[in-house]
């Protein structure tokens, strides 16, 4: 039997406020991003802000739908836009904040498991690693190298190769 540990590296900062200019600066968008989501249901508004090689910042928020299922959390909606804008530029940076006050502080948002898959695939799509900011400007904020990096051994298009 062989044992291995997989090891998560991340940047742990007390308030988003601390971070670089421009990863504050996509935060903020992030957080603009929240106002709009559609969340009459869960009343959970997150956003989600992309840094895009040729410095455009596409931004996205989860709409939801009395069907559950029919909703999309904010970090696919703004992924999803990408591709359909701008689909052959470089994702440099993914930023994803949310609104509520009410939520526990201790760790920022984290995205879902399908949403940890679409960014791992984007990453591969973008043939380079896409930072990734969990946070808000004003709570604790972390920053990963890549997407990758929260959702290790994801399922890939390798797999799907025969």
């Amino acid at each position: 039997m062989k044992q291995e540990k997989k090891i998560i590296s991340y940047e742990s900062h007390e308030k988003g406020t601390d971070l670089k200019q421009d990863q504050f600066l996509l935060l903020q968008a992030a957080v603009q991003a929240a106002k709009n989501a559609y969340a009459p249901y869960s009343n959970f508004y997150v956003g989600a802000a992309i840094l895009m090689e040729n410095g455009k910042i596409i931004t996205g928020n989860n709409q939801e739908n009395a069907s559950y299922p029919c909703g999309i959390c904010a970090e696919r909606t703004a992924l999803y836009s990408v591709n359909g804008q701008y689909p052959n530029t470089k994702i440099l940076k993914l930023a994803v904040s949310i609104l509520n006050e009410d939520t526990d502080h201790s760790y920022p948002p984290s995205p879902c498991g399908i949403c940890r898959q679409v960014m791992n695939e984007f990453e591969i799509q973008n043939q380079a690693a896409i930072e990734l900011i969990l946070g808000h400007p004003d709570r604790i904020t972390f920053v990963f190298d890549s997407c990758n990096s929260i959702l290790p051994f994801s399922f890939n298009p390798d797999f799907l190769q025969h």
